[in-house]
C-alpha cells in the first residue's frame, strides 16, 4: 500500500443516517435520530446524512456554477482573490494552501464565501474575526445561486445542531443561541487529476481536522476523500447519491473535553478526473462561550482545555496552522 492509498470498507465503518426524524413531532423519533449521531460522533465523528431538504436541483446548480467560476481566466479569477479583502472571502489559487506540514502545497483551488455584511455593520466596522462582504465574480446567476445555497445550509445547521444537542443528553434548543448570527463559510474546491509523477506526498488536499463545529460536504461522483481510522488507517468516504459527508471540527472535541471525535481527513485524486467538492464550514456565534460541556467531564477526568468563545478558538486555530 502507498502512502496515498487507502482501505474501502463497508458503509457501517461510515453510517448513514436519515436525519428526516429531526423534524418529526415526536421526541422519541427525534431521540432514536440522536442515538445514531451520538454513535457516529463517538465513533470518528464521521457519518453521512439523506433526507436532508436540500433540492437536488440546487445542489445542481451550485456544482453547474463552480465549475463555471473555475473555467474562468485566470485574470477574472484573480479580480476576486482573497488576498483583498480582510474577511478571508474570495478565491485562492491552486497550491495556495498547504494543510499537511511538511508536505508540498495542495493540490487544489477555491473560493470562499461568508455571511454577507456590509462594511457599515457594526460587526464589519468592529473588524469582528471573519465579518464583512463576500466577493463576487462577473458570472451572471453565480451570486444568486450561491446565496439561495447558503440560507439553505443555515437551515440545515440550525436543524442537526438541534440533533447534536440531543445526542449530549443536553436540552434541544441549547446551541440556538449559538447558531445565532454565526461564522460560517461556503467553500467552492476544484481538485486537478493527481499529476502522472506528483511530488513526494503531493495530494489534493494535506491531512487535516476541521477549526470549527460541523463541516458539511456536497461531493460530486469523483472520490477521493480519505478518513483516518485508528485500527484500519485511512478508509475512503465515496460518494453515496441524495447525501452529505458530515464531520465534526475540533472546536466540538473541545467543547467535549475530547469525548466526540474531530478526526484527521485528506483528499486524494486519483481518478485522472477533475473532481468538485462543496464544504460548508459553520462555527457558530463568535462570542458563544466554548467550555466543557455537562455529561462531557466524568469525575477524575482531566480538563484538557481552557474556556474561551468561538472567536478566541478559531484564532487560535488559525494561529498554530498560519502563524
Amino acid at each position: 500500500m502507498t502512502l496515498l492509498s487507502a482501505t474501502s470498507l463497508s458503509a457501517a465503518s461510515l453510517p448513514v443516517i436519515d436525519v428526516s426524524g429531526l423534524r418529526s413531532s415526536r421526541p422519541d423519533i427525534r431521540r432514536a435520530v440522536a442515538d445514531q449521531i451520538q454513535a457516529a460522533c463517538l465513533d470518528k465523528g464521521f457519518f453521512y446524512i439523506r433526507q436532508h431538504g436540500i433540492a437536488d436541483a440546487l445542489q445542481r446548480r451550485m456544482f453547474e456554477d463552480t465549475r463555471r467560476f473555475f473555467a474562468l481566466p485566470q485574470p477574472a479569477k484573480d479580480a476576486v482573490a482573497k488576498a483583498k479583502s480582510f474577511a478571508n472571502r474570495g478565491y485562492e489559487p491552486l497550491r495556495g494552501q498547504t494543510l499537511e506540514p511538511g508536505t508540498p502545497p495542495d493540490l487544489k483551488e477555491g473560493f470562499y464565501i461568508g455571511v454577507e455584511l456590509p462594511l457599515d455593520d457594526p460587526r464589519v466596522i468592529a473588524r469582528k474575526f471573519q465579518h464583512g462582504p463576500n466577493q463576487w465574480p462577473d458570472l451572471p446567476g453565480f451570486r444568486a445561486t450561491m446565496t439561495e445555497y447558503f440560507a439553505a445550509m443555515l437551515d440545515l445547521e440550525r436543524l442537526l445542531w438541534r440533533g447534536l444537542a440531543l445526542s449530549l443528553d443536553l436540552e434541544e434548543h441549547h446551541f440556538d443561541s449559538f447558531c445565532h448570527e454565526p461564522i460560517a463559510t461556503l467553500r467552492l474546491l476544484h481538485y486537478p487529476p493527481q499529476p502522472a509523477r506528483p511530488l513526494p506526498n503531493e495530494k489534493g488536499c494535506g491531512a487535516h481536522t476541521d477549526f470549527g463545529g460541523l463541516t458539511l460536504l456536497l461531493q460530486d461522483d469523483v472520490g477521493g476523500l480519505q478518513v483516518w481510522d485508528e485500527a484500519a488507517g485511512w478508509i475512503h468516504a465515496p460518494p453515496i447519491q441524495g447525501t452529505y459527508v458530515v464531520n465534526l471540527g475540533d472546536m466540538i472535541a473541545r467543547w467535549t473535553n475530547d469525548r466526540y471525535r474531530s478526526t484527521l481527513h485528506r483528499v486524494v485524486n486519483v481518478s485522472g478526473r477533475e473532481r468538485y467538492s462543496i464544504p460548508f464550514f459553520f462555527s457558530g456565534n463568535p462570542d458563544f462561550v466554548v467550555e466543557c460541556l455537562p455529561g462531557c467531564r466524568r469525575p477524575g477526568d482531566v480538563l484538557k482545555y481552557p474556556p474561551t468563545n468561538v472567536a478566541g478558538h478559531l484564532k487560535e486555530m488559525f494561529q498554530r496552522t498560519y502563524g
